[in-house]
């Protein structure tokens, strides 16, 4: 399972002195996302994402991350067609945001906006959209990317109480996932996390008050939901082993 930075190879801080000249070409080729079988989520997709995806947890240390599933094998996404496109009506925040990411400061109370400078589009030959005008002002198009983040912000946060929350109230369990080819070869996804629908049923009615009442229990509705998603990853999946 992934961890936060996943695609990201070179972050540095956007910088007027170092990228003034530089342009990015942003276009719908996700090649860079073709060896990710996972992508870390927030708590604003549940929605949009159950909808198609699997949701799942992971366990990282001591915290719980949500997880977007794209794949039952290790380093395969298949919700990449042939071309690099996303083949996914939904195209989760986190591929949305590359190759721009906020960098936070060891007592994460500030934030830094970065790049990552191994990024395929970026350029000097003013292809796509510039990131600084002449004057030396971030354009138009990297404050709407600044927009963008800041708006997902509160989103770690709100997430990592929910999870935080799941957690002490021992909600989740292990699961694992296997998939049987036509010729008898097992594909199995282990060591992700889902909600145990029987220790939520047995929460007090208090709690469970209190979690309708903040949205929470909306949010565990999406990731059961989600669940029947596999299926559809199933089958992109035995595509997949017959095309090969």
């Amino acid at each position: 399972m992934p961890a936060q930075l996943l695609i990201y190879e070179n972050i540095t801080a956007l910088s007027k002195d170092k990228h003034a000249n530089w342009s990015a070409e942003v276009g719908q080729d996700f090649s860079h996302a073709r060896k990710l079988n996972a992508l870390p989520m927030w708590v604003a997709e549940f929605l949009p994402v159950a909808r198609e995806y699997p949701i799942v947890f992971n366990r990282t240390n001591d915290s719980v991350q949500p997880l977007i599933l794209l794949g039952m094998r290790d380093k395969e996404n298949l919700f990449l067609d042939d071309t690099n496109q996303w083949s996914g009506e939904y195209i989760p925040a986190f591929l949305r945001r590359y190759p721009f990411v906020f960098g936070r400061s060891q007592d994460g109370k500030t934030l830094t906006l970065c790049i990552d400078e191994n990024y395929a589009g970026f350029n000097q030959e003013g292809k796509g959209e510039r990131l600084f005008t002449d004057d030396g002002e971030i354009t138009p198009y990297v404050k709407n990317v600044l927009q963008f983040l800041q708006n997902f912000e509160p989103e770690h946060t709100r997430t990592q109480a929910f999870c935080r929350k799941l957690d002490e109230l021992d909600l989740f369990e292990s699961h694992n996932a296997v998939w049987t080819s036509p010729s008898g070869e097992k594909t199995s996804l282990t060591g992700f996390l889902c909600i145990n629908r029987k220790k939520l049923q047995e929460l007090p009615p208090k709690v469970l008050s209190g979690m309708i009442g903040s949205g929470e229990m909306d949010l565990i509705y999406a990731h059961l939901f989600s669940l029947t998603n596999f299926k559809g990853i199933q089958k992109k999946l035995a595509s997949v082993v017959s095309e090969n």
